[in-house]
């Protein structure tokens, strides 16, 4: 199964470590995890980048809602023959913009050498226009990376500072883990203010270290930080400061809730 992944993300491995665009794999955990999404996208492109977002999730999970886009013609029907790859892109304010692409990631593996080249191509022409690809995933799949996600140099999580983000956080983590992912980059979103948001990591950081392993990078607050910076910097080049001890056994709890069901009591605003 790994030689089989490997041989299928090879090429686009090579397209990949090209630079520009930088590439990135996005998951997003919490109540808001597509809002949560579009929110680090939005915050990448803000620093002069060209963003581009290809999307592989599926149904609910994928960004079409949350941007207001409806389905659109996936990436894999540029194989018909009929479909441009103008009309593949959809138009978003402030982005580069969206290309769904579930179909093509699923079926990429069973494509053969000329339809594969095919898409490929698609995607060396979208890349050169870009400053920066997401490849936005479902971290609820991330045990299984498509190729694209498997090609992406990086794994960028955006954790939502709720009771439910810290538990979908651990559970995506563990996925990413299983996955292969040999780390995970980690920005915070929706926190009160920086300790909130360095503790909401510390905790994480802790019960990852303890029972998956995955070394994890603290990129800062999706609000307040430079996220695109942050990616270019070596993995685990900064983390936050020790925070203070309640407030790490507050998130500490949340992480071990069960599931999502249940507000918490604090802003989401």
């Amino acid at each position: 199964m790994a030689d089989a992944r490997e041989d299928q993300a090879a090429g686009l491995r090579r397209l990949f470590r090209r630079s520009p665009p930088q590439v990135a794999a996005l998951y997003s955990a919490g109540r808001l995890r597509a809002e949560n999404a579009v929110m680090a996208a939005h915050r990448i492109a803000g620093h002069a980048l060209r963003v581009l977002v290809i999307d592989e999730a599926e149904g609910e999970a994928g960004l079409g809602g949350a941007l207001g886009l409806g389905a659109g013609p996936d990436l894999l029907q540029l194989l018909d023959g009929r479909t441009l790859l103008s009309s593949v892109v959809q138009p978003v304010p402030g982005l580069l913009g969206r290309v769904p692409a579930a179909a093509a990631a699923l079926t990429l593996p069973l494509l053969d050498d000329a339809r594969r080249t095919c898409l490929f191509e698609a995607l060396r022409i979208l890349h050169r226009h870009a400053g920066f690809v997401l490849i936005h995933a479902d971290g609820a799949a991330a045990a299984e990376p498509s190729a694209l996600v498997h090609a992406a140099p990086r794994r960028l999580l955006v954790a939502e500072a709720s009771a439910c983000g810290a538990t979908e956080a651990y559970q995506a983590i563990k996925q990413l883990a299983a996955g292969g992912a040999g780390s995970v980059d980690v920005a915070v979103c929706r926190a009160r203010g920086r300790a909130d948001a360095a503790a909401f990591f510390a905790s994480l950081d802790t019960l990852v270290r303890r029972h998956v392993g995955v070394p994890l990078a603290w990129l800062g607050e999706v609000e307040r930080d430079d996220l695109a910076a942050g990616l270019a910097r070596p993995v685990l080049a900064a983390r936050p400061g020790r925070p203070a001890a309640p407030a790490a056994r507050r998130y500490t709890s949340w992480a071990r809730l069960p599931a999502c069901g249940t507000a918490d009591a604090r802003s989401h605003g």
